[in-house]
C-alpha cells in the first residue's frame, strides 16, 4: 500500500503555524533520490499512474485537484509540468500561465482572474504562478501599498479554503533553486538561440532583488501554509530530484483521494447486448 501523501512529502512540507525559515532547504538536497536513471524511471512510473488516476477523477466528475507550481525565474516550473502531467490526455488536465496581468484584469479584484481559471469537479488544474505573485512580485516591486499586501495573506488562506470546502485539493510547490543554480540557468537562455525565447532582461532586473524576493518568499509559505493547502519546498537544482518529488507526492495525493468510476445508472450492464 502506497504511503499517505503526508508520509513522504513531510521532508518537503512547510509546517502549517509553526516557524519557518527557506535557508533551511537546501535546493540540491536530494531526499532519498540518489540513483538518477532510477529516478527518472519511477518518475515516468508515477506519472503513468497520474495519467490512470486522472482518468478516473475525471469519470467520478465529483471533485477536483489544483496544483500550484511557484518560483523564481529557471526553477523549472514549465520542465515540472511537462514531466509530471504530460502522460495525461488533455480531456481533465488544465493549465493556466498566470504573467502580469492585463488591463481587463487590473480592473477587478486580484484573485478574479485565478477563479476564473481554477478546476472544475473531475479536473487538475495546474496553475503555472499563481495568486501569490500578489504578495511576492507585487511586494518586492512595491506595486502595491504595504497595507494592501499585508491583508492578502489571510484574503489568500479564507479563498484556498472556500476552494477546499467545495471540494478541490490543493497541492502547492515552491520550486527552489540557488541563487548559483539560476545564473547557469540564465546563461543558457542567452548562449543557446533555442533557448532565448525564454529570456528576458527583466529577468536580471528580479535576480538583482534575489533578497529581497526570498524575503517574500519565507513570508508567504510561513502564512500561507494551512492543513486545507500546504506549501512543499522543493529542491530545484537537479530537475530529475524536482520532477520526481513532485510527481510522487501528486500520485500519492491522487492515490488518498482515490476517485471511483462511476457506476452505471438507469441500466444493467448484464442485461444490454450489441447486436
Amino acid at each position: 500500500m502506497a504511503e499517505k501523501p503526508r508520509a513522504f512529502g513531510e521532508r518537503y512540507i512547510v509546517e502549517p503555524g509553526k516557524a519557518f525559515k527557506l535557508s533551511d532547504c537546501d535546493p540540491r538536497a536530494a531526499n532519498g533520490f540518489t540513483d538518477k536513471e532510477a529516478t527518472k524511471a519511477d518518475t515516468v512510473r508515477d506519472a503513468t499512474a497520474i495519467d490512470a488516476l486522472q482518468d478516473r477523477l475525471f469519470a467520478e466528475g465529483k471533485r477536483s485537484l489544483l496544483v500550484i507550481l511557484q518560483g523564481i525565474d529557471c526553477s523549472g516550473k514549465d520542465g515540472t509540468v511537462r514531466a509530471v502531467f504530460n502522460h495525461c490526455g488533455p480531456i481533465g488536465v488544465k493549465v493556466a500561465p498566470f504573467k502580469a496581468p492585463t488591463v481587463d484584469e487590473l480592473a477587478q479584484d486580484y484573485l478574479w482572474r485565478v477563479h476564473r481559471v481554477c478546476p472544475p469537479r473531475g479536473y487538475i488544474g495546474i496553475f503555472n504562478r499563481s495568486h501569490y505573485e500578489d504578495v511576492l512580485v507585487v511586494k518586492v516591486r512595491g506595486f502595491a501599498p504595504a497595507e494592501v499586501i499585508e491583508k492578502r495573506y489571510d484574503e489568500i488562506n479564507a479563498f484556498e479554503k472556500l476552494l477546499s470546502d467545495n471540494g478541490t485539493t490543493i497541492l502547492k510547490f515552491m520550486l527552489n533553486i540557488s541563487k548559483e543554480e539560476q545564473a547557469e540557468r540564465l546563461t543558457e537562455r542567452i548562449e543557446i538561440p533555442e533557448k532565448r525565447w525564454k529570456f528576458n532582461p527583466s529577468d536580471l532586473e528580479d535576480r538583482a532583488l534575489w533578497n529581497d524576493y526570498m524575503t517574500a518568499y519565507e513570508v508567504a509559505l510561513t502564512r500561507c501554509s494551512t492543513h486545507h493547502a500546504p506549501w512543499y519546498v522543493i529542491p530545484a537544482d537537479r530537475n530529475w530530484v524536482r520532477n520526481a518529488a513532485v510527481s510522487r507526492i501528486v500520485r500519492e495525493t491522487l492515490e488518498d483521494m482515490n476517485p471511483k468510476y462511476p457506476e452505471p445508472k438507469g441500466w444493467d450492464p448484464k442485461t444490454v447486448k450489441v447486436v
